[in-house]
């Protein structure tokens, strides 16, 4: 079978893959390409077939949820937007097979391609997946669950990157902090939440984009995923042009009635604030890959997390409080390492 007989791929998972292919799906595989992994528990494999490709994933059910993605997949392709098709499913294993969308994503594109194509094109999928929304479906972005998030900063990077454990005067800060992010995301109008729409998730096929990395999905603020697509994990814009799709995704969204704030400044505080949580979580996770998970690249990815966090910080006053907690942070921690 090519490369499915590489050395690399004799684990227990993957072999239990590829009789599920062979044995119960009758597919004559030539090979298994390996795809690179994201930053979850999943794995992916390129199958080549006589006359074309599709999507094999990996999830183990102990650390993944099948049910999700494909519940997800649905609601997306019902919106109008290209999600991969689910061609078969064996959910109690964690084994689907999904259509190909390419091998082209937006972040391999954006340096060869006219990126405010790209981007109106994402930004007008973004309108069709939140005008789909519908209380009800996916899980709510409560409150619990915004905090949960937060946490990851304090317990993850903080506790586990730094070494640093906060004060009681600094965790009254941070909670504080927390408060008002957590009451500005839920004083929003709800919508579907891809939770990850960004760059990395988007690929570049027809209808465009391919949507992946789904399954985390939610019913909640507004603001969140075009957050995500403007101050993204991999690649920063300059002002003008996330000023530029910002004002076509508000003027889009207007026109086709979902709810953003009225008031240009409030939208750009909900988004600004928003963006803050998001990006303090981002910081956390990128700590929890490196050491519970063992993945490390992510974490040289922070500085830019941090660079827009600050960005945002010294706009407000009301968070003041957080400016004042990263410095104190940084001192502590610098003077931590300049010790003997």
């Amino acid at each position: 079978m090519g490369k499915a007989g590489s050395r690399s791929h004799t684990d227990e998972r993957f072999i239990q893959l590829k009789n599920w292919l062979v044995d119960d799906l009758g597919l004559q595989v030539r090979s298994l390409e390996p795809i690179a992994n994201d930053a979850s528990f999943r794995r992916y494999f390129r199958v080549h077939l006589a006359k074309t490709t599709c999507i094999a994933m990996d999830a183990p059910p102990a650390h993944e949820d099948c049910y999700a993605f494909v519940t997800v997949a649905k609601l997306l392709r019902q919106a109008g937007v290209n999600a991969p098709a689910v061609l078969e499913q064996e959910r109690a294993q964690g084994l689907l097979l999904l259509a190909d969308l390419g091998r082209r994503s937006y972040l391999d594109a954006i340096a060869h391609t006219d990126v405010d194509t790209l981007f109106t094109d994402a930004i007008d999928a973004l309108i069709k997946w939140q005008l789909a929304s519908e209380p009800g479906r996916l899980p709510s972005y409560s409150q619990d669950l915004l905090q949960r998030e937060l946490d990851l900063f304090p317990d993850w990077y903080l506790a586990q990157h730094l070494g640093l454990e906060l004060t009681a005067m600094e965790r009254d800060g941070w909670q504080e902090v927390c408060a008002r992010l957590i009451d500005s995301a839920l004083g929003q109008a709800a919508v579907y939440v891809h939770r990850d729409y960004m760059v990395r998730n988007l690929m570049c096929c027809e209808p465009n984009p391919g949507i992946l990395d789904f399954q985390d999905a939610v019913y909640g603020p507004v603001t969140y995923d075009i957050v995500s697509l403007l101050r993204d994990a991999f690649v920063s814009w300059e002002p003008e042009r996330e000023a530029r799709w910002l004002r076509y995704y508000r003027s889009r969204a207007h026109q086709e009635g979902i709810t953003v704030a009225a008031d240009a400044d409030e939208f750009a505080r909900q988004l600004d604030w928003m963006g803050v949580q998001r990006h303090l979580k981002v910081i956390g996770i990128f700590a929890r890959l490196c050491y519970r998970d063992g993945k490390s690249r992510y974490l040289a990815e922070t500085p830019r997390f941090f660079s827009y966090v600050r960005a945002v910080a010294v706009r407000y006053s009301e968070l003041d409080g957080l400016l004042q907690l990263l410095d104190g942070l940084q001192q502590r921690h610098c003077s931590k390492q300049s010790r003997p």
